[in-house]
């Protein structure tokens, strides 16, 4: 995928001046000492801004050259009105009306406070990295680019690179995002902040470049097992990362799941659900939201059960089939026979480890 703005609708760009109680599961950890991995976050935000600064056709061909594709997504992105030929003079009429603009420079001066370097996520991702190289050791690892996109997206995934909006790992108490809350309501940038860096990249990394999810996954049941096959990745890539972070939880959800995971699963089953196909009504356990709507007391149920269940029963099959690798497991496409090879039947306040 090379389009960076995934949410066209969001017209946001600079147009706007607006303690974890989690598990983690390590056990499946290996050594990656040596391994040669390091990661590198090109801030890119720092070099557009060298625009202001220096000859602009000039700094516009170096990017050009240092970011290619990503660059070239970016400005497109940017100046969508007003195209992309660094010979059209509208080109750098826009960017001079952008860089002069007190949403960007409110917006710079704000992640320039809070991401003076980026030396820990560099140290988490370059860990994370090393975790895919030992697993898939032929993976030709992404280039990695920091950024600010304007709210409009927050993982770009493209050709050779993997993309880290700032501006949406601001803190949850940032002062843009009240003005946002339609597009990123509080359940949301409740979780937009560094701690999230390194999970957030993994995970696009994970859906949008190795694993992207099949067409033919049609049933509640074949996207559960994905979306499961995804975290479980999650797991071996980042085995210190508590699985809050990892799925999106707050501690209190992620102890709701535990607490009634096989009320839950008979759910599932009463309800007929795993092999319903209407997104509409798979979209309730699948997708983000402040809780799962008519499940549980007073709004206090987990959203996404889909698939945090699922997560449960990939977890299950892989510790009953010890011999099943990684890959193996992010390759195998049949739900079913993951499920039935997981003898899934979880009780209420088991760890679901």
């Amino acid at each position: 995928m090379t389009v960076l703005n995934k949410t066209k609708q969001i017209y946001l760009f600079f147009l706007i001046a607006a303690s974890l109680n989690a598990c983690k599961h390590s056990k499946n950890d290996v050594d990656v000492s040596n391994i040669r991995v390091t990661v590198n976050i090109e801030r890119f935000d720092k070099d557009f801004d060298g625009m202001k600064t220096k000859p602009m056709a000039q700094q516009a061909a170096y990017l050009q050259h240092k970011y290619g594709p990503f660059y070239a997504n970016f400005i497109s992105m940017l100046l969508e009105s007003a195209g992309t030929d660094t010979k059209d003079t509208a080109y750098f009429a826009r960017l001079r009306q952008v860089f002069a603009g007190k949403p960007y420079n409110d917006l710079e001066h704000d992640v320039d406070s809070i991401y003076p370097n980026l030396d820990k996520p560099q140290a988490e991702l370059t860990e994370a990295f090393k975790h895919i190289k030992y697993y898939f050791p032929q993976k030709q690892l992404p280039a990695v680019y920091a950024f600010f996109s304007g709210f409009a997206v927050q993982v770009p995934v493209g050709e050779g690179y993997v993309g880290i909006g700032l501006d949406c790992f601001l803190g949850a108490n940032s002062r843009f995002y009240p003005a946002l809350t339609e597009v990123f309501p509080r359940y949301l940038s409740k979780d937009f902040n560094q701690q999230n860096i390194c999970p957030r990249v993994i995970e696009g990394i994970a859906r949008e470049d190795m694993f992207a999810e099949s067409d033919s996954d049609k049933t509640m049941l074949q996207k559960m097992i994905y979306e499961g096959k995804i975290m479980y990745f999650m797991d071996d890539i980042l085995p210190d990362t508590p699985d809050t972070l990892k799925i999106g939880y707050t501690g209190a959800q992620l102890k709701w799941c535990r607490q009634f995971q096989s009320s839950m699963w008979a759910y599932f089953l009463d309800q007929n659900l795993l092999y319903e196909t209407d997104n509409v009504k798979m979209q309730k356990y699948l997708g983000p939201a402040p809780f799962t709507p008519g499940i549980g007391d007073k709004n206090e149920s987990a959203p996404k059960l889909g698939v945090w269940t699922g997560w449960q029963i990939v977890r299950a099959y892989m510790d009953k089939n010890p011999d099943v690798t990684l890959q193996q497991l992010m390759t195998d496409n049949d739900a079913q026979k993951i499920l039935n090879g997981s003898k899934y039947r979880p009780k209420n306040g088991e760890a679901g480890e």
